[in-house]
């Protein structure tokens, strides 16, 4: 079956995902949704430093937001931050460096920032792809730990922080690729069989559409959202996917093009008046499965994966001040 998904997941991309993809979907959308201006507002953007984080700070700050960038790199988010504010004028623009792979140091950070900022909107979105099984520090698989456990964590350290804000939001960027998978909660470290990064990622990503699913469930005052960027040519899909951004360069959107529906959740009005919870791609709602792909899972493995993040968490979180 794994065949038949990646098929059709690929045939789709050709079709959507590229840069035309997004020239033909942009035809309909309303400029307006983006003419707003969000001063007074505060936005968290992680994996700020490059590429689709990036992208989406400059334009958040474009229009008047208060924009925590939180990354890895100090040297790098330092020149991010200064581009950030040279081009939109926008000094009130913060940097953070933390490493989302670190549960310790995300809730180190998250108590902190909860004690000293306010909070609207987070944008879930620094991520890696390791083509090797690496495991961090602590003992996680370096993706399951960035981009899945990471996640959950950020999210549900600054949840008393975004339930006081009006009109919270969180959107978390994912990729069409978790298409091609099936939530197994048997093998979160993915230390069963051969190692293939691609789809650890892809496994990754259709784990953050169940946490959208279910934390969306769970805190009715946030508008909780996670989308698809389409292929977009950035460092790190030209650093982690070399074969396929050789193949494809041509046609790669480009970030601003990958980050706009991240800024449309978060900016526009006409986001928040979709359900909680969906599945985005170009500024509209899509399916999270393929047709006959049986990629359905049973809502106990979606409720055991979220009780496995929680004791993860907790975890990491006892040994933190505060």
């Amino acid at each position: 079956m794994s065949w038949y998904r990646n098929t059709v997941w690929f045939v789709k991309g050709l079709r959507e995902y590229t840069r035309g993809g997004y020239e033909s979907a942009s035809r309909h959308f309303n400029p307006a949704d983006m003419e707003v201006d969000v001063a007074g507002r505060s936005f968290l953007v992680t994996g700020a430093n490059s590429g689709i984080g990036k992208a989406t700070a400059k334009e958040i700050a474009r229009r008047g937001g208060t924009v925590h960038l939180v990354c890895r790199n100090k040297e790098r988010a330092e020149v991010a931050k200064e581009e950030i504010v040279t081009e939109t004028g926008n000094q009130n623009i913060f940097l953070h460096i933390v490493d989302i792979s670190n549960p310790k140091e995300i809730w180190k950070f998250a108590e902190k920032f909860r004690n000293e900022h306010k909070l609207n909107v987070l944008i879930n979105n620094a991520g890696c792809m390791v083509n090797n099984r690496e495991l961090t520090e602590d003992g996680f698989e370096k993706n399951f730990a960035t981009n899945t456990l990471g996640t959950y964590i950020m999210t549900t350290a600054l949840l008393p922080l975004l339930e006081k804000a009006a009109d919270a939001r969180v959107i978390t960027v994912s990729s069409g690729g978790m298409l091609v998978q099936k939530l197994n909660v048997s093998d979160l470290q993915s230390g069963n069989g051969p190692y293939d990064g691609t789809m650890v990622y892809a496994q990754n990503k259709r784990q953050q559409v169940v946490l959208t699913e279910q934390w969306a469930k769970a805190h009715r005052n946030i508008h909780f959202s996670v989308m698809h960027p389409g292929w977009a040519d950035t460092p790190a899909v030209r650093s982690s996917m070399p074969d396929f951004y050789k193949r494809m360069k041509n046609s790669l959107r480009t970030e601003a093009q990958g980050a706009d529906t991240v800024l449309w959740l978060a900016v526009s009005p006409a986001a928040t008046k979709l359900p909680s919870g969906l599945f985005f791609q170009d500024r509209q709602p899509v399916p999270t499965h393929l047709p006959l792909a049986y990629t359905h899972s049973p809502p106990e493995d979606e409720e055991k994966l979220m009780q496995m993040l929680e004791e993860f968490s907790q975890k990491f979180k006892s040994v933190s001040p505060g």
